[in-house]
């Protein structure tokens, strides 16, 4: 076996399994230890994992921000069927808060209810929102992030400061069993004040979110109401959402 034909492998064997030593490497490639230990410092050239005492690791961190289009073209299917779900629940006259999340934004797209007041930082859902009768929209100011088409900043936390809704409707970067995180402190702030200012947190996440962990941790599990997904989560973080008492709709079976 050529060495990027073994790389390729041993890449496989971790998003698996999560952890590869050399000696596992040895056994199932029959390499000695030596190339087997080359084949490592490769992969961590490359960035692709993170060396151990006597092994690898994947990386448990996400670190990369994606940009508003990038993220409106990941699994459009999925997030579709999540913010028709989310948008079900919402009631007509509901006071509400949007986060700029494509998965809100479908949410919005798919509320067929009226009377709403609606607070977003989002550019594209204020202008899919703004031109319906019977809702009323109100844009945050701040600071603008050109690539994620969406308000934050001092400013956008000052004026959440004198709002008040019945509902959050916000998206997730990341959810472990510790809760809900973000790549970004600014983002994870303007988060966390949202939350501070509904009645109820409904947070809107692909299966993918689940179990990513990331630098800043916006709020534990208890802060949650409700999460609406397309997929269940693994055991552990099914266990805490469980002991936090967080409802669970996964759509096709609510």
């Amino acid at each position: 076996m050529y060495q990027e034909e073994r790389l390729a492998a041993i890449m496989r064997h971790l998003e698996q399994h999560r952890r590869i030593s050399v000696q596992e490497i040895v056994e199932h490639f029959g390499v000695s230890r030596d190339t087997a230990r080359r084949d490592i410092v490769k992969l961590e050239e490359r960035g692709a994992i993170l060396r151990t005492r006597g092994g690898a690791i994947l990386p448990t961190l996400s670190k990369k921000d994606y940009s508003y289009q990038e993220r409106l073209q990941m699994d459009v299917s999925g997030k579709r069927k999540i913010g028709e779900a989310a948008a079900r629940l919402m009631k007509d006259g509901d006071y509400l808060l949007m986060d700029a999340s494509t998965t809100v934004q479908f949410a919005a797209e798919c509320m067929k209810t009226t009377g709403h007041v609606v607070i977003t930082n989002s550019f594209e859902t204020a202008a899919l929102l703004a031109g319906r009768p019977g809702i009323q929209v109100k844009q945050l100011g701040g600071d603008v992030h050109a690539e994620g088409r969406y308000v934050y900043g001092s400013r956008a936390v000052e004026m959440l400061a004198d709002y008040h809704v019945d509902k959050l409707l916000v998206g997730a970067c990341g959810i472990t069993a510790s809760g809900l995180v973000s790549t970004s402190e600014e983002h994870g702030f303007l988060i966390k004040e949202m939350m501070k200012r509904a009645d109820q947190v409904i947070v809107l996440a692909d299966h993918s979110k689940f179990g990513r962990s990331m630098l800043y941790r916006i709020a534990d599990l208890g802060r949650i109401d409700l999460i609406v997904t397309d997929r269940a989560p693994e055991q552990e973080i099914a266990e805490a959402l469980r002991v936090h008492e967080v409802e669970l709709i996964v759509t096709g079976s609510e």
